[in-house]
C-alpha cells in the first residue's frame, strides 16, 4: 500500500499485511507459493519451462503458455478450477489444499472410498492399468476411448 495513504489512516505495514491476508488479497502470492512447494515435494524445481511442460503434458484443453505457468508461479495469476485439478492430480495433493492451504479442509461430495466401493472389479482392474500407465499414453489411451464413445454414440457417465 501506499506509504504517505497509511500514514494519513495510521496503518502500520505490520496490520496491514495480516488485514490483505483475510480480504484475500493476497491470495495469488500464497497460491503460487503453495505451487511451488507442492512442484519442490513432487520432485520438480518449480519453473515456468517445467510447469508448462509437464501441465500440457496431462490436460485435454488449450495447452497454457509459458507466461500464463510463469504467472501462477509468480503469484500473479491463478488456475481455473478445471486446471487446479490436473496441477492437484499430478502433484498428488489435494485440490482444496493446493487452492486455500487448508490441510484439514472437508471436500464436498463422496469420499473417494465411497465411489470405489461401487466399481466392479473389472472397472478397478482397468483403472488401475490406467493410472501405471505414463502420462503421454494415458492421454492417447483417453483420445481412443472417447472416439470409440463417439463412434458408437454412447455418452460416457
Amino acid at each position: 500500500m501506499n506509504h504517505e495513504f497509511n500514514q494519513k489512516l495510521n496503518f502500520s505495514s505490520t496490520r496491514v499485511e495480516p488485514m490483505l491476508h483475510i480480504c484475500g488479497m493476497d491470495e495469488k502470492r500464497l497460491f503460487a507459493e503453495r505451487l511451488k512447494h507442492a512442484m519442490r515435494e513432487a520432485g520438480y524445481d518449480p519453473r515456468p519451462s517445467i510447469l508448462e511442460r509437464e501441465f500440457n503434458l496431462r490436460f485435454w484443453g488449450k495447452p497454457i503458455t509459458f507466461q500464463g505457468v510463469r504467472r501462477w508461479l509468480r503469484g500473479e495469476s491463478m488456475p481455473s478450477q478445471d486446471k487446479l485439478m490436473v496441477l492437484a492430480q499430478w502433484l498428488q495433493v489435494e485440490p482444496q489444499r493446493l487452492r486455500y492451504g487448508a490441510a484439514d479442509m472437508q471436500g464436498v461430495g463422496e469420499s473417494p472410498a465411497t465411489w470405489r466401493a461401487e466399481m466392479s472389479a473389472e472397472e478397478q482392474e482397468v483403472l488401475d492399468a490406467y493410472r501405471a500407465l505414463p502420462a503421454e499414453q494415458r492421454k492417447t489411451l483417453r483420445e481412443v476411448m472417447f472416439a470409440l464413445v463417439a463412434a458408437s454414440k454412447v455418452k460416457p457417465r
